[in-house]
């Protein structure tokens, strides 16, 4: 339950930052995400992954723990960069826009991919490991079943209507 948790405090944490940046730069209507509640959940996916994947190597390498932290942050560089494209790729392809495009970035790799992003989310996931998931661990793991249960009802019903408008079956 514990990574379940993760994935809608961090979702939901994701969607405020946005929302708070989009007024911070002066859209009038930010938005984050595909999705009609409180959530973006390609940061509840990243969290969960990021989680994972740091948790495996730092037990499985047996190196210096810098050396660790360097081969982590450039997995998680790269598994991160999949992520966002796979993500973009889903976007346009189910629901027919693009919220990002890096074609115009100097080192992109196309639409949805580029190494300044892809240096930005490697940072940002050591300051994750580090200091915020550290931060909000012991929360998380107080979390009882039936607030995960009830989140992912919501969840579910949101990816539904959202899925039925988009196709205009609702």
């Amino acid at each position: 339950m514990y990574l379940v948790n993760c994935f809608f405090v961090y979702s939901i944490l994701g969607y405020i930052l946005e929302m708070i940046f989009g007024f911070a730069i002066g859209a009038s209507s930010p938005e984050s995400g595909v999705l009609y509640g409180p959530w973006t959940p390609i940061y509840g996916i990243a969290s969960v992954f990021i989680i994972v994947i740091s948790d495996r190597l730092f037990k499985n390498l047996h190196l210096p723990r810098w050396i660790e932290t360097i081969i982590v942050v450039l997995v998680l560089m790269v598994v991160l960069s999949a992520l966002e494209w796979l993500g973009g790729v889903l976007i346009e392809l189910i629901f027919g826009f693009s919220f990002w495009d890096y074609s115009d970035s100097k080192f992109n790799l196309g639409k949805y991919v580029c190494l300044e992003f892809a240096l930005i989310w490697s940072v940002l996931s050591l300051i994750f490991i580090y200091v915020i998931n550290p931060f909000f661990e012991k929360y998380i793991k107080k979390l009882p079943i039936w607030v995960a249960i009830i989140l992912g009802m919501l969840f579910v019903l949101d990816l539904v209507i959202r899925v039925l408008v988009e196709f205009n079956i609702f």
